[in-house]
């Protein structure tokens, strides 16, 4: 049974940092496509950033690009986000999820697992 388990959200004031945890089980993480994405209230789900085991090739969303920076510990099977700088606007559901192969696209539907979601929350 594959599981995702993200952890790491929580309250920060703007400018400050977080760093989000994804940790596999069930799956080889090192052998998956993975990916952050994030839902605010009312919006639809994003993409932030993902990383091709391939690879090792890392892809960000523009918003977050220059601030956020995604990596992977194979030997902990964990998957994880730093993100810097943090504003207002990153205020939302963080989210990981992984696929076999393929790469990492921006629609959410392309994906086949998915974790329960952080919150993370951003004030001024």
């Amino acid at each position: 049974q594959v599981q995702l388990v993200e952890s790491g959200g929580g309250l920060v004031q703007a400018g400050g940092s977080l760093r989000l945890s994804c940790a596999a089980s069930g799956l080889t993480f090192r052998r998956y496509d993975a990916s952050w994405f994030r839902q605010a209230p009312g919006k639809e789900r994003e993409f932030v950033a993902g990383l091709r085991w391939s690879t090792t090739r890392e892809y960000y969303g523009d918003s977050v690009k220059g601030r956020f920076s995604i990596s992977r510990d194979n030997a902990k099977n964990t998957m994880y986000l730093q993100m810097n700088s943090l504003k207002l606007e990153d205020t939302a559901v963080y989210y990981c999820a992984s696929r076999l192969g393929g790469g990492v696209p921006l629609e959410r539907s392309e994906y086949d697992y998915w974790g329960q979601g952080t919150q993370v929350t951003i004030s001024s």
